[in-house]
């Protein structure tokens, strides 16, 4: 690892930011005391939510971790077709006997009030999905030694990134669980991402910045061959989802492993945005109707999706999940992390073995 990430965590392992409730304060602790490195997710939360949850991980552990943020979007969806959308969910919202929601919701998720928290009492690490922030943010970040890292799905994007001052890229293949971090949400690529690990070189042979790879990561010996490729760290999600630290829904842990639900697929069905989640009811009927309009499609169905967990119906939740699921362990967070080094250390082995016969 380079010598900041090396500072920050003892193994090149990163648990990933899964917004909406999984990544809370008791899986980052967990992670980041048995030397990774935790992450809090504040996408979906108030600037004064994600500050309670950020003192509610500095109560439970000293060492480092990171808070993500969700950049606001520049994109402006067709009204009209939001408008469409939500006559197509109208069958949803008399089954669940719940209201959809109001798509005029804020766009920005609070963006400007994150930063000021985050800047005025500084945490270890800020990283950054949907977009890259401007010089002037990454700067701001610098003087007060907080490493940054910015979410991408292309080469250029990592680009942009560099120019723009960020520490690292956190580089995330199209097999990767929930929101693809594409800087600009175009349907014309949907489906059209990059491998990881052919990610990693793309990246790799255009920027001079520490990489951190994503995507369907599951195993020790995956860890070991991202590393191989270029990366300094693996950022892990699927893995951590269930996890007992984790705050996701019980019924979405369930479902990594129920045979009802057998392959993952992209969609946009939930929120507006591409994200892969195992397919159910509501992916199949809804997906190929679905605009591209984040965040007002998750205002909408956030209500459904609520109702959905509340009767026990994981066919109507967003059951987000990486190409991996199958390979999820249900193991205390800590115990796992110590399951994927000792398997990244066997894997090294092997290939330093192989190397010298």
């Amino acid at each position: 690892m380079s010598s900041v990430l090396a500072d920050l965590c003892r193994y090149p392992i990163v648990q990933a930011p899964m917004a909406g409730g999984a990544s809370g304060p008791q899986l980052a602790a967990a992670v980041s005391e048995a030397g990774g490195l935790g992450f809090l997710a504040a996408g979906y939360k108030t600037a004064d939510g994600m500050y309670e949850e950020i003192k509610q991980l500095r109560g439970l552990t000293s060492l480092p971790f990171g808070v993500n943020l969700f950049m606001p979007q520049s994109e402006h969806p067709d009204p009209a077709a939001v408008e469409v959308y939500s006559h197509q969910l109208a069958g949803e919202s008399t089954w669940y006997e719940t209201p959809l929601g109001d798509v005029h919701g804020s766009s920005d998720d609070g963006y400007e009030a994150k930063l000021a928290v985050l800047l005025d009492d500084p945490v270890p690490v800020v990283s950054f999905t949907f977009g890259c922030p401007s010089r002037d943010v990454l700067d701001a970040f610098d003087r007060v030694d907080t490493f940054t890292i910015v979410t991408v799905t292309t080469a250029e994007e990592a680009q942009t990134a560099q120019w723009c001052g960020a520490d690292a890229v956190c580089v995330q293949g199209i097999e990767a669980g929930g929101h693809q971090g594409t800087h600009r949400d175009d349907p014309q690529n949907d489906g059209t991402g990059i491998g990881v690990l052919s990610l990693i070189t793309q990246v790799r042979e255009t920027v001079q910045l520490p990489v951190i790879a994503a995507g369907g990561l599951m195993r020790g010996a995956q860890i070991a061959a991202v590393l191989a490729a270029g990366a300094e760290a693996a950022q892990l999600g699927t893995a951590f989802l269930i996890c007992p630290e984790s705050g996701a829904n019980s019924l979405h842990k369930q479902a990594l492993a129920n045979p009802l639900f057998v392959r993952t697929d992209l969609t946009r069905a939930f929120s507006g945005r591409p994200a892969r989640g195992l397919v159910n009811r509501f992916m199949r009927e809804h997906g190929p109707y679905a605009p591209a309009a984040y965040p007002q499609v998750h205002h909408l169905t956030a209500g459904l999706r609520k109702a959905a967990a509340g009767v026990g119906d994981a066919q109507g939740m967003a059951l987000w999940a990486g190409q991996g699921h199958r390979l999820a362990r249900e193991l205390p967070a800590g115990q796992l992390v110590e399951v994927l080094v000792a398997e990244l250390d066997a894997a090294r082995a092997l290939l330093a073995e192989d190397g010298t016969s």
